[in-house]
């Protein structure tokens, strides 16, 4: 995840003070989350659309958010993100669907109000 001095978006807070309190355990993650990308086939891409269904799978608001706005700068159409959700729709029910479509909208927004 980068930092508030790299280029790209600022890490969330709760991140930030992971960072600044436990400097191992977030370089351990952020190794460990490069390991498991890097394992097998999957691109960029790909490895994006299964973190945002994994999340929209877990109705973790933040971290919809956080996937979401991940894929779009991955090239994700804002389309693709909305079909997460619908896919997900039979198996995480019709309620959670709507959630995630409202944060996927949500942080389509944001993303496209940050790069005016």
């Amino acid at each position: 995840m980068p930092t508030a001095d790299n280029k790209g978006p600022t890490p969330p807070r709760s991140w930030q003070r992971l960072q600044q309190r436990y400097p191992t355990v977030a370089d351990g993650y952020a190794a460990l989350a490069d390991a498991c990308r890097a394992v097998g086939p999957l691109d960029g891409r790909s490895v994006a659309l299964v973190k945002l269904a994994v999340s929209v799978g877990r109705s973790t608001q933040r971290t919809v958010h956080a996937h979401a706005k991940k894929a779009l700068r991955e090239g994700i159409s804002p389309g693709e993100l909305r079909q997460v959700a619908l896919t997900a729709l039979p198996t995480i029910g019709l309620p959670a669907a709507l959630d995630a479509l409202s944060w996927i909208d949500q942080s389509i927004e944001e993303y496209e109000a940050s790069e005016r």
